[in-house]
Order: C-alpha cells, then structure tokens, then sequence
C-alpha cells in the first residue's frame, strides 16, 4: 500500500491511477495524518460493499488480522472467512516449514 500526501495528488496523479488499476490501496495523508484511503473500484466493491473489499485487502496484504478484518467488515469471523474464499484469499498463510513442523506435532 503507497502513501501519498496532499500535495502528491498533484504531482503523482499517474501513480495513484496506476496504483487502482493494479487493485491497490492508497493512504492519503495531510502533515503526516492518515485523511483517506483510495480504494479501487472493482467488483469486489461493487458486489460486496466497500467495508468487505477494503477488509479483504488489508487482510491480504497482511495489514489487519482476521478478527479486526472481520470487525472492519462487520462479518463474524465465518462469514469473513467464506468471502475470503470467495475471493480465493487464503485464511492461513504458513510458511511450508512452519507447516511442516505443525503437521509433525499433530501425527506425535
């Protein structure tokens, strides 16, 4: 997720467009304050609501939890769970060894 400040809505209007059309995020920030969140226009948006989108892909790029990306959502944590699948976004996301060794504990 980029950040961009006030007076970089007029000199990189290009890299906040380009950032939507490739689906990401942007935080627009006035003296070093969060003022906004640009937030691509996708289907996701259109079919499920901004809150679930913007849930969705602050969970994916691993900003928010799954339990805070529920609340943002306001979806229990199932629901939430089921759009992420919907979307083809895992719920869990180890890294193949720590896997491995949490697959080792279950078979001892």
């Amino acid at each position: 997720m980029d950040s961009f400040t006030i007076r970089d809505l007029r000199e990189r209007t290009g890299d906040l467009v380009r950032n939507a059309e490739a689906g990401q995020l942007s935080v627009v920030a006035k003296h070093g304050h969060p003022l906004f969140v640009a937030v691509p226009l996708d289907e996701t948006v259109l079919g499920r609501g901004v809150n679930v989108a913007l849930a969705c892909r602050l969970f994916q790029d691993k900003t928010l939890s799954l339990a805070k990306a529920a609340r943002l959502a306001g979806l229990s944590a199932e629901a939430f769970i089921e759009q992420l699948g919907v979307l083809g976004i895992p719920a869990a996301d180890y890294p193949p060894a720590e896997l491995d060794e949490e697959m080792a504990a279950l078979d001892a």
